[in-house]
């Protein structure tokens, strides 16, 4: 990931933006939310996906992420949110969407379009408005 050196495992520039744009009060906290985040997120994707996703990371935070995946069943954005909350002590679907998209749009502002296209072209409808894009359907 472009910019990820520094500030810990998660890198520097990726964390100060999750801390900023999810307004977290410390930089622990952004990086957990980003550790929480990545792992359900990364158990969601398949393949050649899924590794670019991982090469992406800083690489002790791949290592950290890719060690950490225990659940690889496919979930609509929804189901993942809805999972995320249940796992997480105090969150509800709100504060685990919250933190959800602050992370993936960080995140998915490091992958390259290319990347981020083949990633949401795999997964179910939903999870575009995690990243924060539009989520169109073409008319037919």
């Amino acid at each position: 990931m472009e910019g990820t050196r520094g500030g810990g495992i998660m890198g520097g520039d990726l964390l100060a933006a999750v801390r900023t744009s999810g307004r977290y009060r410390t930089m622990a906290e952004a990086e957990r939310a980003v550790r929480h985040i990545l792992v359900a997120f990364a158990g969601q994707l398949t393949g050649a996906e899924r590794v670019a996703f991982l090469r992406s990371l800083p690489p002790e935070a791949a290592r950290i992420v890719a060690g950490d995946i225990t659940d690889e069943r496919r979930r609509t954005a929804c189901e993942f949110v809805d999972r995320l909350a249940a796992r997480t002590e105090g969150a509800t679907h709100a504060t685990a969407r919250w933190d959800a998209s602050t992370v993936l749009t960080a995140v998915g502002a490091h992958l390259g379009e290319e990347l981020l296209q083949r990633i949401l072209a795999q997964l179910p409808r939903g999870y575009a408005l995690l990243f924060g894009r539009a989520d169109l359907t073409p008319m037919a």
